[in-house]
């Protein structure tokens, strides 16, 4: 049987990890495929080092509407990222009637529901294991190996320089800023790392996990979006000793009133699997009805643990080359005549557990008067720690962690305690999730 034809849009660190390990693995990815699958085309505005990449049996352009434009391609791969160009060509390669896959977590959350419609009114696929969590089959076991279960929530470690950057922290006791230039020099984190730090990439995966984990649209601009730039050293350690740990979370639950989605650092149970996933590491816990919680843990980035994903889908779409398109997975697991239209919630209707962090003066009644504002806020506590001043020192810090409520009663406590006389400085509220 001929082999699939695959052309690749990009061949940076993904595209030239795909090609290696495509040509690596070539027999083996065969036996599983049932046919071959080549890359036969590669487009990439540096055409020199393309060429030392693919070598001479591979045609190399610098126009990426000359693969979308050649009837012998089959598939393209997206891998030039971002909203622009890359939203251009993977719909003028639906409308080619080419199957896609994408590493393009931005893209297809932003405009996931327009590119699946128009695939879907095409008949090709458009499949994107590597837009989440790298080298994780995540997207595969939300869309087929959870069929059976009602999910009812997700919470993952999404993003691997945060992650390192939160460990860097709570190991070496260093501060956000120094840390951050560490990721910088080795490499994990960007020269601008504002979409990592600020939460942004993560919030792109976690809205892709939530859409088909839910069977909803894509609704990025509806999540909730904090990034771990004001965490400071303190609140890690005191977090250890309260028996957490502090996690950048992507988080997406199933309630009543609608769907939450949101990132934002978390204190995780120090006891509980993912609070121990370290470096750049990734992590993705789901909990349904049927099979209980599971975990996935890999690595979330790098050339060939994308590379393998990727190859996954080329793999999958390969199977399914011939099938009738209404006997195939659809791209976001329920039909697309089936979706929900339950909302996105907003975060002032979010009901979770607080870590507050007060520095107070150093007198009597001050913890007296912080409960009392809770209590009347029908907040209950949980634990309370409370640091010894030093020598001479007339502040402390005041720990206390909450049982759950919603969020806006607890904004609105903040509020008023934060107007107390003997409350010196801006109070630190970090979530907590016991991800039971």
């Amino acid at each position: 049987m001929k082999p699939i034809q695959v052309g690749l849009l990009g061949i940076g660190t993904v595209g030239s990890g795909t090609f290696e390990v495509l040509n690596r693995n070539q027999e083996e990815i065969q036996r599983r495929a049932g046919r071959g699958i080549e890359v036969t085309m590669v487009a990439d505005l540096d055409l020199a080092r393309a060429k030392s990449i693919v070598g001479a049996n591979v045609q190399v352009v610098d126009d990426a509407r000359k693969i979308i434009a050649n009837p012998d391609i089959d598939i393209v791969v997206e891998l030039i990222g971002g909203y622009g160009i890359a939203k251009q060509l993977v719909l003028e390669a639906i409308g080619a009637g080419k199957h896609v896959v994408t590493a393009n977590k931005a893209l297809l959350a932003v405009h996931g529901t327009e590119i699946f419609a128009a695939a879907h009114k095409k008949g090709v696929m458009v499949a994107f294991e590597a837009a989440v969590a790298g080298g994780i089959p995540i997207i595969k076991a939300l869309r087929e190996g959870l069929t059976a279960n009602r999910i009812q929530w997700l919470a993952g470690i999404i993003n691997g320089t945060t992650n390192f950057i939160l460990s860097e922290m709570r190991d070496k006791g260093l501060a956000f800023d120094d840390v951050l230039k560490q990721a910088q020099a080795l490499g994990y984190a960007e020269a601008d790392p504002t979409f990592d730090i600020e939460g942004v990439d993560a919030a792109h995966k976690v809205t892709l996990m939530s859409a088909i984990a839910f069977g909803v649209p894509v609704q990025f601009d509806k999540a909730y979006l904090e990034g771990i730039t004001k965490l400071e050293a303190q609140d890690i350690r005191y977090a250890e000793q309260l028996g957490y740990r502090i996690k950048l979370l992507g988080i997406s639950k199933r309630t009543a009133a609608g769907i939450e989605l949101r990132v934002h650092p978390c204190l995780v149970p120090a006891k509980r699997l993912i609070a121990n996933v370290e470096g750049a590491m990734n992590a993705v816990m789901v909990h349904a009805d049927a099979v209980g919680t599971t975990l996935y843990y890999g690595k979330g980035a790098g050339s060939e643990p994308t590379a393998s994903a990727v190859i996954a889908d080329l793999v999958d779409i390969t199977r399914l080359h011939t099938a009738d398109p209404l006997n195939r997975v659809p791209h976001l697991a329920f039909q697309p005549d089936a979706m929900s239209s339950l909302p996105i919630l907003p975060m002032a209707d979010v009901v979770t557990s607080y870590y507050l962090r007060m520095r107070v003066a150093d007198q009597a009644g001050v913890l007296a008067k912080v409960t009392g504002i809770l209590a009347n806020a029908d907040i209950s506590i949980d634990a309370v720690l409370q640091r010894e001043a030093g020598e001479g020192e007339s502040h402390t810090d005041l720990i206390i962690l909450t049982h759950d409520c919603v969020e806006a009663k607890m904004s609105q406590a903040i509020t008023e305690m934060q107007q107390l006389s003997t409350v010196l400085a801006p109070i630190i509220r970090i979530r907590k999730e016991e991800l039971n």
